[in-house]
């Protein structure tokens, strides 16, 4: 088993409902749909990146 797995089974549901506390109040409920949409748009950032290796390395083996 991966160490994530384990501790995803460690997590109940009151400590997800207790760190979503926690993070609601340190940044407020305006602030965490922008933080959502900045790490989406990295995820986004770096998929492209990826991606765009791949492709320079299939281009070179050709």
């Amino acid at each position: 088993m991966n160490t994530l797995s384990i501790l995803l089974g460690m997590v109940g549901p009151w400590q997800i409902g207790l760190i979503v506390l926690v993070v609601l109040l340190l940044f407020g409920g305006k602030k965490i749909p922008e933080m959502m949409r900045g790490l989406g748009g990295g995820i986004k950032e770096f998929k492209k990146a990826s991606k765009d290796e791949d492709d320079d390395l299939i281009e070179e083996k050709k």
